[in-house]
Parts: C-alpha cells; sequence; structure tokens
C-alpha cells in the first residue's frame, strides 16, 4: 500500500485585484459602473488645476502638464498592474525635469520623458519592484501621513490673500464632502460640492478664482511628435541624469502608493507590472508631447477612498474625460471656482492621515526606534516637499535601528564541559557586522588554557565582517600558543565561513 503524496501547507489566500476587480465585472454590474464612471469623472475634474501647477514648476506651457495627465492616466489604466490608481503629471517628476526644460528647452525635455520611460521599463523588467518588501510598516506610516500633510499644505497658497466669500465656500465645500456621505453614496460627495458650488457661484455672480485663472486649457488634441534633438552622445550625457533620476523618483513614489492602495482594498497587485507599465506611460506621454509623471497620490486617495473605484475604468475614464473636459468644455471647466477642489482635497488629506498612528494610546506602545523611523521619513518628505528623500532616509534609519537591536542580542558564555584543558565558548545570536565587531573582546586569551572551542549551534554567519572577527579571534589565541576549534556551524555559515577564512588579511 503506497502512502499518500505529501501536501504542501495551505496558503493563505490574497485576493488579486485583476480578478475581483476587473473592468467586465464593472461592466456587468450597473451600481458598479456608475462608481467608476462618477469616480473618473471627480479625478479628472481634480487633476486639471494640479497639472497646470505643475507645468508651472516645471517651467512649461500648461499644455505639457494636461496632456501628460491624459496620457499617462490612459495608458497606465491598460498597461499598469493597480487597478484604480491614477498616473498623471506630478510635482515629483516636475521638480526633477524643470532643469532640462529650463537649461534646454521643451525638446530636450520630451526626450528626457522618453529617456526615463525606457529606464523604468528595464527597472521593471530586471524586477526592481522586489525591493518593496524592503520598506517596513513604520516607513510606510510615515508615507501616507507625509502625503496627507503635503496635500493639504498644497491648498493653502489658494487660501491666501483672496476674497472673504471663498472662505465661506470652502467652508461650504466642506459640510459637503464630509456629510453627504453619511446621507447617502449614490453620488461621489466630492462631485456634489463641485457641481453644487460651481452652480452656486454663477447664479449668484460671486467673484472668486476659478480654474481658468489657473492658466490656459488647450484647445486641441495632442499630437504624436518627436523630440528635435540630435542623437548624440552629447544629448545623452544632458539629459540621462535627470531621466534616471526621473525614473527612480516615479518609480518609488508609483509602487509605495501601489502598496498603499492595496491596504486599502485589501488585494493584491502585480508590482513587476505596475514598474515597467509606468516605463511604458512615460514613454507614450513623452511621444506625444507631454512633461511625464507618476501615480499621483492625491487623485489615487479620492479615486479609491472617496470615490470609491476599484477597478481599471476609472482611471482610463479619468483621463479621456480630462481631455474632453479641457479641450471641448473648456469654457465651463474654466468657471469652477478653486473653493470646491480646494475643500474636495482637503477632504482627501483628512482622509489618507492614518490618524491611528498619532493617537496618545498607540505612541505610548509603539517603540522608540519605529517613531523615530515614521518621523523621519514624514519630516524629510515634509520638508523637501519630495516623498521620495523621505522614504529612502526612512528606510536607512530602520536598517541602523534593526542593526542595533539585533546586534544586542548576540551573547558569549563560557560552558562548564568538565574538561580542564579545554574552555568552550557558546556564541549565540545573529553575527554579521554590527554584532561581530565586539565578538573579540569577549574570550579571555591569557587567562583560557591551551585549547579552546567555540560553538556556533545556536548561532549564525551573515558576511565576511564575522569571518574576519573569527580569524582576529583564531590568531589572537594562536600568538599564546593555544589552538581554536570551531564547531556546530549550519550548512550556510559553513560554507560562507570555509570560503572565506584566512582570505580577509584579518590575522593580526
Amino acid at each position: 500500500m503506497t502512502s499518500p503524496a505529501p501536501t504542501s501547507p495551505a496558503r493563505p489566500h490574497v485576493p488579486e485585484a485583476d480578478a475581483t476587480h476587473s473592468v467586465l465585472s464593472a461592466l456587468r454590474s450597473p451600481r458598479r459602473l456608475r462608481t467608476e464612471v462618477l469616480a473618473g469623472l471627480v479625478v479628472a475634474l481634480a487633476l486639471i488645476p494640479e497639472a497646470i501647477s505643475f507645468s508651472i514648476i516645471a517651467g512649461v506651457d500648461p499644455r505639457l502638464g494636461l496632456f501628460a495627465s491624459f496620457t499617462m492616466a490612459v495608458t497606465i489604466a491598460v498597461v499598469g498592474g493597480r487597478p484604480a490608481m491614477v498616473s498623471a503629471a506630478t510635482a515629483a517628476v516636475a521638480l526633477v525635469v524643470a532643469p532640462v526644460a529650463r537649461e534646454h528647452g521643451q525638446d530636450y525635455l520630451i526626450a528626457t520623458v522618453i529617456l526615463g520611460g525606457l529606464v523604468q521599463v528595464a527597472l521593471g523588467a530586471v524586477g526592481v519592484a522586489r525591493l518593496m518588501r524592503f520598506v517596513p510598516r513604520s516607513v510606510m506610516v510615515g508615507f501616507v501621513n507625509a502625503l496627507a500633510t503635503l496635500v493639504f499644505l498644497s491648498q493653502l497658497p489658494h487660501l491666501v490673500d483672496v476674497p472673504w466669500a471663498v472662505y465661506a465656500l470652502v467652508a461650504a465645500g466642506l459640510v459637503v464632502v464630509f456629510g453627504l456621505p453619511r446621507l447617502t453614496t449614490v453620488v461621489p460627495a466630492p462631485l456634489v460640492a463641485i457641481l453644487v458650488l460651481t452652480v452656486v457661484t454663477v447664479a449668484a455672480g460671486i467673484s472668486v478664482p476659478t480654474v481658468g485663472d489657473e492658466g490656459e486649457l488647450p484647445e486641441s488634441l495632442p499630437a504624436l511628435l518627436l523630440p528635435d534633438v540630435p542623437l548624440t552622445l552629447e544629448t545623452l550625457r544632458i539629459i540621462a541624469p535627470y531621466a534616471a533620476t526621473m525614473a527612480l523618483v516615479g518609480l518609488l513614489e508609483s509602487l509605495l502608493t501601489a502598496k498603499l492602495v492595496d491596504d486599502i482594498t485589501d488585494t493584491h497587485s502585480d508590482k513587476t507590472r505596475e514598474a515597467w507599465g509606468q516605463g511604458v506611460a512615460n514613454v507614450v506621454t513623452g511621444f506625444f508631447g507631454g512633461m511625464g509623471g507618476c501615480a499621483v497620490i492625491g487623485q489615487t486617495m479620492m479615486n479609491v477612498k472617496a470615490a470609491g473605484a476599484r477597478t481599471r475604468l476609472s482611471t482610463f475614464l479619468a483621463g479621456v474625460f480630462l481631455l474632453v473636459l479641457v479641450v471641448g468644455l473648456g469654457d465651463l471647466v474654466g468657471v469652477i471656482p478653486m473653493a470646491a477642489l480646494v475643500a474636495v482635497m482637503i477632504f482627501v488629506a483628512v482622509a489618507a492621515f492614518d490618524w491611528h498612528s498619532v493617537r496618545p494610546s498607540t505612541l505610548r506602545r509603539m517603540p522608540g526606534s519605529e517613531l523615530v523611523v515614521m518621523l523621519t521619513t514624514a519630516g524629510v518628505t515634509v520638508a523637501t516637499h519630495n516623498l521620495a528623500y523621505g522614504v529612502v532616509c526612512g528606510v536607512l534609519v530602520a536598517m541602523v535601528a534593526f542593526a542595533r537591536r539585533v546586534a544586542h542580542l548576540t551573547d558569549v558564555t563560557v560552558v562548564d564541559t568538565g574538561d580542564e584543558r579545554t574552555r568552550t565558548y557558546a556564541v549565540t545570536g545573529e553575527l554579521f557586522f554590527a554584532s561581530s565587531n565586539d565578538l573579540v573582546y569577549q574570550f579571555d586569551y591569557a587567562g583560557d588554557p591551551s585549547r579552546v572551542v567555540i560553538d556556533l549551534a545556536g548561532a549564525h554567519i551573515w558576511d565576511a565582517s564575522t569571518v574576519a572577527a573569527l580569524d582576529a579571534i583564531t590568531t589572537k589565541y594562536a600568538a599564546r600558543g593555544t589552538t581554536v576549534t570551531i564547531v556546530n556551524l549550519d550548512e550556510d555559515s559553513a560554507r560562507r565561513h570555509e570560503r572565506l577564512a584566512g582570505q580577509l588579511g584579518a590575522g593580526h
């Protein structure tokens, strides 16, 4: 009688975003379809003033930002890995490419965007998305709180030196976006706020800043073009540093946003596809004369949290609606009061902020190192207005804190074996550069007998620093005529020790 084949342990099921939130499922459900369509509309309205302002940051015509938001949203809806996430022109990319536009002109900027997209495709192909596993939760919390703070701070200029009616309109908008969901969720509250405040200002003739005041809207569709730059090494030398920076900043912001949406929707998305998809979207954007972009966090939160969108349809329609609105309905869009959009974005900031993370009860329970990581991430991001800087600093602080914590778990104790001619030391813990530096000082070289045994059954060798420390210990004992035997290494540690022992120049 044959025994049954062994079965692998059951793995917890993680729903795939495309499986549970597909476009086909939305098309088959009138309620879901309505949600996706209305979400796309409200996101499109919110993208317009931001695309214009990011174009101003980059020092280019507002059409480049608006066309970028259209092509990025439509393209990423098809090729991206995270349904319902919105990509468009962003401040992070605008800041990176601004020097190119300022010093070399629009054609060099477009060439930079295309090259940056190709770099992102290459990085996605080699699996750079897998590095997201090294971003700890405390960094993600700091990232979320920082982006919410930045979204809020970005609205303050619209509240300075403005007519008193702006404040009344913003207050009314906040009442709608926070209060309407308590009554009904049939129509997204942000869309209702925008429509109601627009009707009120136009009907009452209230003079307040409008979307049209932010910049000129395009009157024609984007056209396919090639940047007029010489195909030389000199051109590559000029644009390559900016393209590489744009690629890295865009990927980091997009992948972190994708992970955030995963958590909100309780679904898993394909980060590798998202990485190269961002690159494809930027290449397409460059060839249509856009300024490039990445995931936009504020509009993504509006799409997913405020409007309840879950599929690629909302992102695709956001791009389509944006183009229709600015090209075909520019006069109507131009009269939307900025106060309405400010109220919506404040609502997004409040909804995105992780209020649980700053409760006194949470702060009391949180380890000090975790709190420092969270504050570093949030503080650097807000100070620099660059999410990439904040996340990198947060990860570095987390790595140092982890290394310090693990290093203190290493212990060296003397084991009583009853043999007076042999001293046995038991080393326990994870041995790497931070914990093994002090290892050499924990042995009694002068007082030990002629034979010493170092038992590593409870330890693991992780790097060359530890092998060098063991070499130094062996050398110090050898200088006194003592023989050292290292025993009970696990298979991985034994391989590393055998390969590196005596080859690191540590015997001194």
